[in-house]
C-alpha cells in the first residue's frame, strides 16, 4: 500500500526507505525529502514542460498563431513549491509543445528556438540549484537543428535537446535528419522524446471526446512507433553514440518488445537493425518512470533494467507522483532507487553530486 511518512527533524530514526517533510519554521516553507535506507535521496525530474510568452508577437499572423501559450506552463516561484511539495530537487524544462516546426522561414524557427534557449538559460542562472535546460530545436530544419542544439549546449549550457516524435507527420529516421542526430551524438547529449497525441498516426476525433484519449492513447503510441523505427530502420546504427530517452514509460514499446523482436524473423519485415532490437533499449535509449503503479515499474526494470529507468514527473500536469513508488519498491535495491531517482541523471544531464 502506498503511504508517506512525514517525520520532523527532531531526531526521529529512520530504517529502510521513508519520505520526510521537514518544516523548520513553518508549514508554508515545508519541503518534502527522499530517503533510501536511511539516506537522503536526490531526486531529478527529466519531464518537465514550460513556455515563454515572448514567442508570441513573433507567430501574429503566421500559420501558428493560434498556438497555445496558455499562462499554465509559464515559469515562476509556483513551480519550485510544487517541486518542494513532491521532493523533487532538480528539474530539466523543455518547451516541448513543438507547433514551431510548423515553421516555413528558417529566420522565424530560429528566433522562436532562441526566444525559448534564452528564457530556459536566464531561469536556470537564477535557480542553477533547481534546474537544467534542454533545447527544443526547429527539427524541421535538421542542419539549423545542429546549429541550435551546439549553441545551447556550448554557449548556454543546456544539457540536451527535446524533440517531438515526428515533424509534420515524418518520423526523423532518414538520412535527412543525420546532421541533428549526428550534432547530438557529437555534443554527447541525450536528446528526450515528447509526443503530441500521435496526430501523425490516427485520424482527427478517432479517438472519441473521453477519457482523454489522444494523450492517454495516442502519446505512448506516438512514443512506441517513433523508438521502434530509430531502431528497425538503422538510425541508431548509424549513430551507436546517440543517446534517446523517451518519456510516459517508453509507450507501448517495452511491452510488447516480444513482438516487435519476433516481426523483424517474419518475411518482409525489411529490418535493418543490426542487433536485438532489446539491447537498444539497455544501451541507447532510457525511459521515465511515468507508468503510476508498483507493476508497471517491476515490469520495466524486467524488460530494461534499472540502468535504464530515470524519474520524470510531467510536471504542472496533474498525474499521480511516481517517487513514492519508486522509493517502496520492494523488487528495487537501494542502489537501483537510487540510479532511477538520481544516479542516471546525473550522469546523463552533467549534474554534479
Amino acid at each position: 500500500m502506498r503511504r508517506r511518512k512525514f517525520l520532523s527533524v527532531f531526531g526521529q530514526s529512520m530504517a529502510g526507505a521513508s519520505l520526510c517533510a521537514t518544516a523548520p519554521g513553518s508549514l508554508a516553507q515545508s519541503r518534502k525529502e527522499v530517503f533510501v535506507g536511511g539516506k537522503r535521496m536526490k531526486v531529478i525530474d527529466l519531464h518537465a514542460h514550460c513556455l515563454f510568452q515572448e514567442v508570441a508577437p513573433l507567430i501574429v499572423g503566421t500559420n501558428m498563431e493560434g498556438a497555445d501559450l496558455g499562462d499554465f506552463l509559464t515559469l515562476s516561484p509556483r513551480r519550485i513549491e510544487q517541486m518542494d511539495e513532491r521532493g523533487i530537487d532538480i528539474a530539466a524544462l523543455s518547451v516541448n509543445r513543438f507547433w514551431w516546426y510548423a515553421a516555413e522561414d528558417q529566420n522565424l524557427a530560429d528566433e522562436i528556438v532562441r526566444i525559448n534557449d534564452q528564457g530556459l538559460a536566464d531561469w536556470c542562472s537564477q535557480y542553477p540549484d533547481r534546474f537544467v535546460a534542454l533545447s527544443s530545436p526547429a527539427l524541421q530544419f535538421p542542419e539549423l537543428a545542429a546549429e541550435q542544439l551546439e549553441r545551447a549546449v556550448n554557449e548556454l549550457d543546456h544539457r540536451g535537446a527535446s524533440v517531438l516524435g515526428h515533424v509534420n507527420g515524418e518520423v526523423p529516421t532518414s538520412e535527412k535528419y543525420d546532421p541533428f542526430w549526428a550534432k547530438a551524438e557529437e555534443l554527447g547529449v541525450t536528446v528526450f522524446v515528447h509526443p503530441n497525441n500521435a496526430e501523425n498516426l490516427i485520424q482527427p476525433g478517432q479517438l472519441g471526446p473521453t477519457g482523454d484519449l489522444p494523450n492517454v492513447a495516442g502519446n505512448p503510441l506516438e512514443t512506441a512507433v517513433f523508438l521502434t523505427r530509430m531502431i528497425l530502420e538503422g538510425t541508431l546504427d548509424r549513430f551507436p553514440n546517440l543517446k534517446l530517452s523517451a518519456s510516459h514509460g517508453g509507450g507501448y514499446l517495452p511491452s510488447y518488445m516480444g513482438r516487435f523482436e519476433y516481426a523483424c524473423n517474419r518475411n518482409n519485415a525489411n529490418c535493418k537493425n543490426v542487433k536485438p532490437l532489446r539491447e537498444y533499449l539497455q544501451d541507447q535509449i532510457t525511459i521515465d518512470s511515468m507508468v503510476f503503479t508498483d507493476e508497471g515499474l517491476r515490469h520495466l526494470v524486467a524488460e530494461v533494467g534499472a540502468s535504464q529507468i530515470v524519474f520524470g514527473s510531467d510536471m504542472p500536469f496533474t498525474w499521480p507522483d511516481t517517487v513514492d513508488i519508486i522509493v517502496e519498491a520492494d523488487f528495487l535495491t537501494d542502489e537501483e532507487k537510487e540510479a532511477i531517482l538520481s544516479g542516471n541523471l546525473m550522469q546523463m544531464l552533467r549534474i554534479e553530486a
